[in-house]
């Protein structure tokens, strides 16, 4: 019991310590977290810096919510890939042609609670369109999707309203798009659609 405590009481310093970073760097978090939801996709962008990353770490920390994140397997090999899988990393092998896909809606299948995040782009490099995994792991899973904005222009970390893929892959992913639309990353000429 007191070790249950114990780290309740860890959560929330750590919690507390990563909004009182945020609030420093000028950064608010937007929009609330839907704590009710067992399952989600989240899918954040734009990703235009290495720095997204410990944004996003932060960001995490200060909702106290444990939600994991992929990245390429060779950042998940030594020395800090036991670091980044304590983070709440998965690796992902994009040199193979297996389907991770479905290996990712069997994690869903598996657990009574989980939350992954994909960067929509897939890529710290512009691109036109979103990667579309993670509609179709959200599809496949029967989950919602959670749109969620990095503004460095508003200095805004946001969560949107959950988005429940229908049987339109193609309007849905327009859709999600669509949200994103006018919002700046840290390098803005990498940015999504950014001419």
């Amino acid at each position: 019991m007191q070790g249950g405590v114990t780290g309740y009481t860890a959560r929330m310093i750590f919690s507390k310590i990563a909004r009182s970073i945020l609030h420093s760097k000028g950064w608010n978090v937007v929009g609330d977290y839907p704590t009710h939801l067992n399952k989600l996709v989240l899918v954040a962008a734009p990703h235009t810096s290495n720095w997204d990353f410990p944004l996003g770490v932060l960001v995490r920390a200060a909702i106290n919510e444990d939600i994991k994140f992929v990245g390429k397997d060779t950042l998940f090999k030594p020395p800090l890939g036991w670091l980044l899988t304590a983070m709440g990393g998965v690796g992902v092998d994009r040199s193979k042609s297996n389907n991770f896909v479905d290996a990712v809606v069997d994690e869903f299948s598996r657990r009574d609670k989980f939350a992954i995040l994909f960067a929509a782009e897939g890529s710290r490099s512009k691109v036109e369109n979103f990667k579309t995994g993670f509609y179709y792991i959200a599809s496949k899973s029967r989950v919602p999707i959670l749109p969620t904005v990095l503004n460095y222009k508003t200095r805004e970390f946001s969560f949107r309203e959950p988005f429940y893929p229908t049987e339109d892959a193609a309007g849905d992913i327009a859709a999600i798009e669509a949200m994103f639309a006018g919002v700046q990353g840290r390098r803005p000429e990498l940015g999504f659609r950014c001419d």
